[in-house]
């Protein structure tokens, strides 16, 4: 496999536990993490641009890129389809750069087949009540949408145990403070050392 030493992470999380808000404040507090945009079949949300939050795109186009082997994962979640690309994420690990992809257990297990060093990070609600008030505060979900996402949540989360670590999303300064240390502290795993230091390396065992 072609080294890379930037690290990458898989976050995921049921719909409304905070996982987009967790990345969005450590993208402000770390410039070493990226997040990486994804491509998607949904249509684009109040606020949302191509590009920024995801690139938009339809049904025929998506298959056509899947056809090409263009993406890293895949997965239709809902009626819609959401797939990443290889080239946009090994670009910035080769720069060093630390990659979130935000996606699901099914989009997670496809990224261990193809990448076995991803680091996988779960965020956890504090209770089903807090997670459905969230949803349900977003003022953008019908009642039936709700639901849908609720009864998803639970099979989301039974999938905890396949992640490196988890993080309950109960008090948000702390749960992104573990948030913080767990990519500082992931940065100074031996391989990553090894490829960013190998000359310090050899001149410290030259004796």
């Amino acid at each position: 496999m072609e080294q890379h030493t930037g690290n990458l992470f898989i976050l995921s999380a049921p719909s409304g536990a905070g996982k987009s808000s967790l990345y969005k404040a450590l993208l402000k507090a770390d410039d070493k993490v990226r997040i990486s945009v994804s491509h998607t079949t949904r249509a684009p949300r109040t606020g949302e641009e191509h590009g920024r939050e995801y690139y938009f795109t339809s049904v025929e186009e998506f298959n056509a890129m899947i056809d090409q082997d263009v993406f890293f994962e895949h997965a239709q979640v809902f009626d819609n389809f959401y797939g990443t690309s290889k080239h946009a994420i090994f670009d910035m690990l080769k720069q060093g750069l630390d990659v979130i992809l935000e996606i699901d257990w099914q989009g997670a297990r496809q990224v261990r087949n193809l990448y076995p060093n991803a680091i996988g990070l779960f965020i956890l609600p504090p209770s089903l009540n807090a997670l459905e008030e969230r949803l349900k505060g977003r003022g953008t979900d019908s009642e039936e949408v709700i639901s849908r996402r609720m009864s998803k949540a639970v099979n989301e989360m039974s999938h905890y145990q396949e992640y490196d670590f988890v993080i309950v999303n109960d008090d948000f300064d702390s749960a992104l403070a573990t948030m913080q240390a767990i990519f500082v502290a992931m940065r100074a795993k031996t391989r990553l050392i090894e490829q960013k230091n190998g000359n310090l390396i050899n001149d410290l065992l030259s004796l």
